[in-house]
């Protein structure tokens, strides 16, 4: 049995945690493959050693010397290396292949941004590493271009092609803990490619998939999954068990535990990810599977997200009309717009779009094409709203879970903007007044996980 492990940059910030680090993994002897995020904050005003990456490529770019941020990055890894009594020649490595990448060519900015960014995951591995071996433990640093993780060569939005599954699965050929550096893998070109943000998580699915892991760790900075943000509802209810489904519609709401990308290879492998904290490893954690029957009530969490506005188009006999909605979205194609829900009605239709896809002018032509190209009767554009998810595989089997959330909201006076319930039953989504939020959020979580009948499904 072999277990692949992640841990995120708050587990990895200071000397001190990467001693945690190093206990948990030689504590179980199925911790074979260790993947690492870059360096986080080790305080809240803190910066992390990713952000400090992006101002010295953006720097370079704009020709500006970086000389007081690198330093500023090196001195980082110093005081860790010093902190675990490390020799500096690993701060030297460090701050050589920061050098020379800051020395690259820039005519492609995306290309060498990734190159840039990858340091921080690719510089606390080897740290990682050489801490490791000098406990004594054998361990080696391993690169994903010589472990054979091959991407999509899209800066910053890497895919991992299919035959890196294969590539990977010799990983377990090693008797050594690999440390594996997180969020970036090689094109086939052999150039740097980064997944997006957060994308240590990915790395972590895609290793657990490509060895085929009895489970997949992943260590952050809570004991668990909460059902509810807990900066939102203080001390809310742990989820102890939820599926890949569940999990996947709350981290597109806005949960910050996963990258909403991240469980696709293990999902697609059927392994169990098990979110657990570095600083209280003991806790049991959450646990995301593929299925389970363990159901206490209708809503598994609750999710939330800014920044969104609505195209409200009306057409009377719109129904009777082939193609309205494909052409609709064909306009919005035009302006590289994606959408993320349609609810509509006979002779109406809304498309939520994040709004930071349309400026002021770009509304004025899309409003100017619906009304000449679709002969609309109305169209109107409502910005600054939230959306409000609700999920949890007990819908399905629950009566009226719907006319509880509009009656908790309208207890609260806050008026549904737009709702859809999704196709699958485990989820309902609300479109409310930006300003609302936290009332809407504390309100459902108040109707479902505090003030709830002695019921289970």
């Amino acid at each position: 049995m072999m277990k692949v492990v992640k841990f995120g940059g708050t587990s990895l910030a200071s000397a001190e945690q990467i001693r945690k680090v190093f206990d948990i993994v030689v504590s179980d002897q199925d911790r074979k493959i260790v993947v690492v995020s870059a360096p986080g904050k080790r305080y809240s005003a803190d910066t992390k050693i990713t952000d400090m990456l992006i101002t010295c490529g953006k720097n370079v770019i704009d020709k500006i010397d970086p000389k007081q941020t690198v330093d500023a990055i090196v001195m980082r890894y110093e005081e860790i290396a010093k902190e675990l009594v490390l020799s500096l020649d690993i701060v030297v490595e460090i701050r050589g292949d920061l050098d020379s990448t800051l020395n690259g060519n820039t005519n492609n900015q995306g290309r060498f941004l990734d190159s840039v960014m990858a340091l921080g995951e690719n510089s606390c591995a080897k740290l990682v590493a050489a801490f490791f071996v000098s406990q004594g433990v054998e361990a080696k640093y391993i690169n994903p271009k010589d472990a054979g993780l091959i991407v999509s060569d899209e800066p910053g939005n890497a895919q991992v092609l299919p035959e890196s599954y294969s590539h990977l699965e010799n990983l377990k050929s090693h008797t050594e803990i690999l440390i594996f550096p997180g969020f970036f893998g090689y094109s086939l070109n052999g150039d740097v490619v980064t997944f997006p943000r957060s994308g240590s998580d990915i790395t972590g699915s895609v290793l657990a998939r490509g060895i085929g892991a009895s489970l997949y760790e992943n260590f952050t900075d809570v004991d668990a999954v909460y059902s509810v943000n807990p900066n939102i509802v203080p001390n809310p209810k742990a989820i102890n068990e939820i599926t890949y489904k569940e999990m996947r519609e709350l981290s597109y709401a806005g949960f910050g535990v996963f990258h909403d990308e991240a469980l696709a290879p293990a999902f697609q492998a059927g392994i169990t990810v098990n979110i657990k904290n570095t600083n209280n490893p003991s806790a049991s954690g959450t646990f995301i599977v593929k299925e389970r029957s363990n159901i206490e009530g209708p809503v598994s969490g609750i999710a939330s997200d800014t920044g969104f506005c609505v195209i409200y188009v009306s057409k009377y006999l719109m129904n009777r009309e082939v193609g309205f909605g494909r052409r609709l979205l064909h306009i919005l194609e035009d302006f590289n717009i994606s959408y993320e829900h349609m609810p509509s009605g006979i002779d109406d239709i809304s498309v939520i779009v994040r709004q930071n896809q349309i400026t002021e002018e770009t509304e004025r032509i899309i409003i100017d094409r619906i009304y000449t190209e679709l002969q609309a009767d109305d169209v109107k554009i409502q910005r600054d709203l939230s959306l409000i998810m609700i999920v949890g595989l007990g819908m399905r089997q629950s009566v009226g879970t719907t006319a509880r959330a509009a009656t908790a909201l309208a207890r609260h006076s806050i008026n549904i903007e737009q709702i859809n319930h999704g196709s699958s039953e485990v989820s309902i989504m609300f479109g409310i007044k930006q300003k609302d939020e936290k009332r809407a959020v504390s309100a459902l979580y108040h109707e479902f996980f505090v003030n709830v009948p002695s019921i289970t499904f």
